[in-house]
């Protein structure tokens, strides 16, 4: 297992398995009342129903330090296109950072002008999700 994969693992989204089509699945977060339709990249080897662990993954537009506010992502049903939280680690090798924001996202900066080691963790953050978080499965 490399580094990328050992830190990206320790923060794996938890959920239950809402719907799955093939191309999308409905990951239902407990405690909350999220229903995030995530593009999936490996067919989940679980049933509808049932407990459900994996990445996420998003593209950031442009992200923002911001000095107040809480976690989340938004809207609560549907592909995430807002998400704000604390930077939990930063990969600078593969441009990625992990974030807390109500479950655990890793994040790619897509604008030019910025850099995921320009973040460290504690930072909070918000940003634009463009289109296509996707989910991959555990194992």
């Amino acid at each position: 297992m490399t580094q990328t994969e050992t830190t990206v693992s320790k923060h794996h989204a938890k959920g239950v398995l809402a719907q799955s089509d093939g191309e999308t699945i409905v990951l239902a977060v407990p405690e909350t009342s999220y229903q995030l339709r995530l593009v999936v990249l490996k067919a989940p080897g679980t049933a509808v129903g049932k407990k459900i662990s994996g990445v996420i993954r998003v593209q950031a537009r442009r992200i923002d330090k911001v000095g107040s506010g809480g976690r989340y992502i938004e809207p609560v049903a549907g592909r995430p296109r807002r998400v704000q939280g604390s930077v939990l680690s930063v990969n600078a090798a593969d441009g990625t950072l992990v974030m807390s924001a109500g479950v655990p996202v890793v994040v790619k900066p897509m604008d030019a002008r910025q850099k995921a080691s320009d973040f460290a963790p504690g930072d909070f953050v918000s940003f634009d999700a463009l289109p296509g978080a996707t989910f991959t499965p555990a194992g």
